[in-house]
């Protein structure tokens, strides 16, 4: 996994943090700290599961600092430009995209199988973003009927990350297709508001209808 894109997705993921924040009325201390919770939150959860010593961050604690950084240039960002909901949706898509191939391929080098390195993948993609949100008092986006395709996207292309290792083995272009395929899910379904099919029993259905 090259340097560049580990960090590239941190710092993605610290602006979808910061972004987070707004209408929050958070002092910049609790910005910095949604930052590098959802940038560093769902890679610690992976390498505590892997056994992986010692975590990501603690290794490369230039993870923290590109957080950190991220965080304090959205902060004076967002001072004088508005930024809409749809921007921290976006900039949520691309981390989502990059931390859950990177998830992926960090566990299948660990010697783990194509079902854990799915599982892995998909945590790695969306437990920064829960944190994120538990902390900031809200219903994570990854369990809101209407945040679209969130942790299906991250299942979708981790899945299509490990068949591509299989068929072209350490091919640079797997993880770019894979990555692929979860941004133009995910945006794809934030765009025509495409969602699973919501839990009902023909219970509730019949109390409705009262």
């Amino acid at each position: 996994m090259p340097a560049w894109f580990e960090q590239f997705a941190v710092a993605v993921c610290a602006i979808s943090g910061a972004l987070a924040a707004t209408g929050k009325r958070l002092d910049l201390f609790g910005v910095i700290v949604l930052a590098v919770v959802t940038a560093v939150g769902g890679g610690t959860i992976r390498d505590l599961c892997l056994g992986a010593k010692p975590v990501f961050w603690i290794e490369n604690p230039s993870h923290i600092v590109t957080a950190t950084l991220t965080a304090l240039a959205t902060f004076v960002i967002v001072r004088f430009w508005t930024l809409s909901q749809r921007a921290l949706l976006v900039a949520d898509a691309f981390g989502l995209a990059l931390f859950t191939i990177a998830g992926t391929e960090k566990t299948l080098l660990m010697q783990s199988s194509g079902v854990i390195a799915i599982m892995l993948g998909v945590i790695t993609g969306v437990a920064g973003g829960l944190l994120r949100d538990v902390l900031r008092r809200e219903i994570p986006l990854v369990f809101q009927a209407e945040i679209y395709l969130y942790a299906t996207a991250a299942f979708c292309g981790a899945t299509a990350f490990v068949a591509l290792q299989k068929i072209v083995p350490d091919s640079p272009a797997n993880r770019f297709i894979a990555m692929g395929i979860i941004l133009s899910l995910r945006l794809a379904a934030i765009w025509w508001k495409l969602r699973l099919p919501v839990f009902k029993s023909r219970e509730n259905d019949e109390g409705n209808d009262v």
